[in-house]
């Protein structure tokens, strides 16, 4: 077992996917990343306050999202944890270390961030994007261009996609090539900003599922944020629900806030309003449809002809 400079557990190429998996778990226990918020509050010089006062603890080992509409605040609390945004008061902690005492650039570099937009670098092809981080830090270039491939791997993409620019690829594998870069330096902590948001539904679904098992594998403290509750409740270990300024509607589990809304906003929010989850049956060519109330097919009935 290899630890890193920073205490976490670390990498050698070329190991199987199954053996990683297995050091990766036993390490969960020393790898214990909890982000706290406390009281934070962002207020813009113009006066507009982007989040008024939130207090929030993220679990070690977690996915929670944050949901909620344009003007929630989501984002900023978000880019609070890496510094992209500095709290007007209030602070913001990984494992009770204030950040705002840790140098940002190398905070930043420890920290794996994935955005809608991929935010891949255009003229770098995908095995050097992937190890951006690693060679910044430091990490010998042919050490951090294993450690790619190897990630090229664990999300899906072939290697001989290595040698090719973003603009040669798809849509879903610049997304899969800003997971990888993100995780390149192995965080502890991933922060992803809408970053399923701008791929088709199909592609979309397929990248929801490939982080689940990547979380499953890797076990990282992760703050998700997205617009689209069916999303939050797909990832989520733990969903918040955001109104203006950041303010809580309501915390919790998918079943704790299905069965238990907190109010009409969080009843119309996820849908219990109008019957968008009423589910209803729907004959098709291929068999019996499970439809909700927005006409979208949720499965098939198991077995019918």
């Amino acid at each position: 077992m290899v630890l890193s400079a920073h205490g976490r557990c670390g990498h050698r190429a070329h190991r199987g996917r199954r053996s990683r998996v297995r050091r990766l778990l036993a390490c969960r226990l020393r790898d214990r990343v909890v982000i706290e918020f406390r009281s934070v509050r962002k207020e813009y010089p113009d006066g507009t306050v982007a989040v008024a006062d939130v207090s929030l603890t993220v679990p070690s080992h977690r996915t929670v999202v944050l949901v909620g509409s344009s003007g929630s605040g989501k984002t900023t609390l978000l880019r609070m944890v890496n510094r992209m945004v500095e709290p007007t008061s209030g602070q913001v902690l990984i494992d009770d270390e204030d950040v705002h005492e840790r140098d940002a650039v190398r905070l930043r570099r420890s920290i794996g961030y994935v955005m809608q937009s991929s935010g891949l670098l255009p003229h770098v092809r995908v095995i050097d994007n992937i190890a951006t981080v690693p060679v910044l830090n430091g990490v010998p270039k042919a050490q951090a261009r294993a450690r790619a491939r190897e990630l090229m791997e664990t999300v899906g993409l072939d290697d001989e996609l290595a040698a090719r620019y973003p603009a040669q690829l798809s849509g879903g594998q610049q997304q899969r090539v800003g997971v990888a870069r993100a995780l390149a330096s192995d965080p502890n902590i991933l922060l992803m900003d809408e970053p399923f948001g701008a791929v088709d539904p199909v592609v979309r679904g397929e990248l929801q599922r490939e982080l689940l098992r990547l979380q499953t594998e890797l076990g990282k403290t992760i703050v998700f944020v997205t617009h689209d509750i069916d999303e939050a409740f797909a990832l989520g270990d733990e969903i918040v629900i955001l109104a203006r300024e950041g303010r809580i509607v309501q915390q919790g589990t998918r079943d704790e806030i299905l069965e238990s809304p907190a109010d009409d906003f969080v009843r119309e929010f996820v849908g219990l309003v109008g019957g968008r989850r009423e589910m209803t049956l729907r004959t098709t060519s291929q068999g019996t449809a499970v439809v909700d109330g927005s006409g979208r097919v949720q499965g098939m009935l198991r077995g019918d002809a």
